[in-house]
């Protein structure tokens, strides 16, 4: 299950979720734990979309089919354009292409390097995380994300929440580690994949807002494929508006939860037929 075409085929109604983490990226559960949840609530078929781990991919497809349970690939990648933040939601690529992987790697490397680069003037600046292998135990005792140098900060008591924290760390030189939109959907494209805009009706923090007229000057230079309609994010109206907009250009939907396996951002069952031109584009037949 590593190329674009499935082969598999589903009912109308099967139950299928296109956007989770696990711990390889920022999510709360290791892959087998998400897995064992999703085999348990009988899911039919999703998609493990880590923050630029190309490389866990077909890892991850390979304990899922232990199990019975079928994974598409899937990665969300950090990109931007024309210097608006965009993460890229990519599904049916071949993970073992060169084209994609690449990518997926620098952008890995970069934000490790960041998130050290914050630990060690943290620490130049007095800061001392004496806790650090027992908070991150489940990761190994690595940082991997600047994130969890925010987490650290409020750990030991030197931050009373997440957002001073972060600005704590903002000031540590935090950097957004992000890769050209165009430049990587054309490497989704041959690594035989696809390429939607995740959450487009997203809009808080540092999240772009795209509307239908931003979505129309993306298109003019990026060749994206879809966007990702169903989002716990999006409003009824968000939602409408999105339908419409792919219906009327022809673009690929996806239904996603977004889910960290957190309390309020667990995996949710969609109908497989509400991304069903999707699921076709990949080799998903719906009966």
């Amino acid at each position: 299950m590593t190329s674009l075409k499935m082969n598999l085929t589903l009912a109308a109604d099967a139950a299928v979720d296109l956007h989770m983490h696990t711990t390889y990226s920022d999510g709360l559960w290791p892959a087998q734990q998400l897995i064992d949840y999703l085999v348990a609530e009988k899911y039919d078929l999703v998609a493990v979309t880590d923050h630029d781990r190309v490389d866990k991919v077909s890892e991850i497809q390979t304990q899922a089919a232990e199990k019975q349970l079928a994974i598409l690939s899937g990665v969300e990648m950090s990109t931007e354009w024309n210097g608006l933040m965009g993460d890229l939601l990519c599904y049916g690529f071949d993970p073992g292409r060169e084209e994609i992987a690449s990518i997926a790697a620098e952008i890995v490397r970069l934000r490790i390097e960041n998130t050290y680069e914050i630990y060690d003037n943290l620490l130049r600046k007095g800061y001392e995380f004496p806790h650090l292998e027992e908070i991150f135990a489940d990761r190994d005792g690595k940082l991997t994300y600047a994130y969890q140098n925010a987490i650290l900060l409020q750990k030991h008591g030197y931050a009373a929440d997440p957002a001073s924290a972060m600005r704590i760390v903002a000031k540590a030189g935090y950097r957004h580690i992000r890769v050209d939109m165009d430049k990587t959907v054309d490497a989704v494209h041959r690594s035989g994949g696809v390429g939607l805009i995740a959450h487009p009706g997203r809009g808080e923090r540092n999240f772009t807002f795209y509307h239908p007229e931003l979505l129309d000057r993306l298109r003019r230079d990026v060749p994206i494929d879809g966007i990702e309609v169903y989002h716990p994010s999006h409003s009824q109206e968000n939602i409408v508006a999105y339908q419409e907009y792919v219906n009327k250009h022809d673009l690929l939907m996806s239904t996603g939860s977004d889910s960290h396996c957190l309390p309020n951002r667990m995996p949710m069952k969609y109908r497989a037929e509400m991304s069903r031109r999707l699921l076709e584009r990949v080799g998903v037949t719906i009966k």
